[in-house]
């Protein structure tokens, strides 16, 4: 995806085809055919900006594939007053985009991991999941991707994440069931082994048995 300039449509200072320059022009003319083969008009007041709103909504979007998410485990710190217990970050909030029908995923990951002798900032659990989520996706390689990074770069005793979200592909269109989560889970090392460590992880993330 080409790296363009883009700013939020409310502190965006340019307007109309000044602001869509650095878009490619196959880019723009894709969402006019798109809003076409929908049965509107490109042309019309209303829609007449879409395509250059479109284009920098899905740089948005999109914007994990210009980063390595792992990179943000590279700095750990081993003076943790020899804590040896779980690392746990509850409720982290993402959106994500289903690569069969491009529809949104919206949901919450848990993240947890137990440190052999170092760990990482805990914002960086969240930016981890963020860099993994803000591109194409399925819940399932989300999970794992998220989950295989940890237990890469950090080598810890254990890790586990959970997901939990819904997914537009099956509430707006197709079996049309609003309401559904998904659920998909990683365990890895002791919380794969050791069923109580795997329960007692669970239940700090607020699963009961």
């Amino acid at each position: 995806m080409a790296d363009y300039h883009t700013h939020d449509d409310d502190d965006e200072p340019l307007t109309g085809e000044d602001r869509d320059a650095g878009i490619p022009p196959e880019v723009l003319e894709a969402v006019r055919t798109l809003i076409r083969w929908a049965g509107d008009d490109p042309a019309r007041e209303g829609l007449r900006d879409t395509p250059g709103r479109v284009a920098r909504a899905y740089r948005e979007y999109f914007k994990g594939y210009l980063e390595d998410p792992r990179s943000h485990l590279d700095r750990t710190f081993e003076e943790v007053g020899g804590y040896d217990e779980i690392v746990l970050l509850r409720d982290i909030p993402f959106q994500s985009h289903c690569e069969h029908h491009m529809a949104p995923i919206i949901g919450k990951a848990h993240v947890a991991y137990l440190p052999r002798n170092r760990v990482v900032g805990i914002s960086k659990l969240a930016r981890v999941t963020q860099g993994y989520a803000r591109r194409l996706q399925v819940q399932e390689r989300l999970t794992a991707e998220i989950a295989d990074a940890i237990w890469d770069r950090l080598q810890p005793k254990g890790v586990a994440v959970v997901i939990e979200a819904a997914h537009a592909c099956m509430s707006a269109r197709g079996v049309l069931t609003p309401g559904v989560t998904m659920t998909t889970s990683r365990m890895m090392g002791v919380f794969r082994e050791d069923v109580r460590a795997r329960e007692e992880v669970l239940k700090l993330m607020g699963f009961r048995g």
